[in-house]
């Protein structure tokens, strides 16, 4: 299966200790030559920045598509229009990618983006994590990530908590 992800889904897993959750349900994963400058080089320090570089199951791949990624810039940053046109490139439609703009264009090109609270339902279907509640609570305490406490009680039943 080929993934392609964004920087939040990557940086969010590193900072609650669920990195592995990523090459466990998709093998390896895809990142555009601007998501990877984002953790590894701006975000030096930072977790998730010397995984990514040591990690086998990352692959760093530059985009082609000179005229969509301009097109995308006009609407988001490099790191999500980078990750659009990566997936659009290695015609997969899954598209890690927390932010809603992104996911908003995602959708305009027929991609199916995950955020970080679908991988961890995923993850614990698949036994990975025996409590998305305690990772989401992590997620918030830790990472500073925003779940609406309608989206989080969803996610809680979804996950069967």
């Amino acid at each position: 299966m080929i993934v392609v992800s964004d920087t939040s889904p990557i940086v969010n897993l590193a900072v609650i200790g669920k990195l592995d959750i990523l090459p466990a349900l998709f093998g390896k994963i895809y990142i555009p030559k601007a998501v990877y400058e984002e953790i590894a080089v701006r975000g030096a320090g930072q977790p998730g920045a010397s995984e990514i570089q040591h990690v086998s199951w990352v692959d760093v791949r530059h985009c082609a598509d000179a005229n969509l990624l301009q097109e995308l810039l006009h609407e988001l940053d490099l790191g999500e229009s980078e990750s659009i046109v990566l997936a659009i490139e290695l015609n997969t439609p899954i598209l890690l990618m927390d932010e809603k703009d992104g996911r908003s264009v995602a959708l305009r090109y027929h991609l199916k983006p995950i955020g970080i609270l679908g991988i961890l339902l995923e993850a614990k279907r698949s036994g990975l994590v025996p409590s998305v509640r305690e990772c989401m609570d992590k997620l918030q305490s830790e990472a500073g990530f925003y779940i609406a406490a309608s989206l989080y009680a969803t996610i809680i039943e979804l996950a069967g908590e």
